[in-house]
């Protein structure tokens, strides 16, 4: 078993996509080429971005049918990282809003994919 993990997003336009990580993140990829980034989230996470033309075999499936989750420690966070998100550029498809769970976000990316800021509350 491995210990470094990663996630890969298949994406429209890997350098526009890294350039819309790097703002949102407020950090730059370790690696980049022209159809493909990777950044290294503070949780040791590895977040790639691929160029969906070159991916084989072929994604099936478009952005926005899942969620890379993004948990800060308070409610205020997620506030804050809101509003910083926003003066960022990033589309915001559900404004901060307590559900059952806690505090949560949603900001989209440019391929559709969901990006869920949250905090969890007390009772969890």
């Amino acid at each position: 078993m491995t210990s470094k993990n990663n996630v890969l997003l298949y994406v429209s336009d890997a350098a526009a996509s890294a350039a819309f990580y790097a703002t949102l993140l407020g950090m730059e990829p370790v690696e980049a080429s022209p159809s493909f980034a990777m950044f290294i989230l503070p949780s040791g996470l590895g977040l790639g971005l691929w160029g969906r033309s070159g991916v084989t075999p072929a994604p099936v499936a478009a952005g926005g049918g899942c969620e890379i989750g993004f948990k800060v420690d308070a409610p205020a966070a997620v506030d804050e990282t809101h509003a910083e998100w926003l003066a960022r550029g990033a589309a915001i498809a559900l404004p901060p809003i307590d559900l059952e769970f806690g505090r949560s976000f949603v900001a989209l990316d440019p391929d559709g994919h969901r990006l869920r800021v949250y905090a969890l509350s007390q009772e969890m």
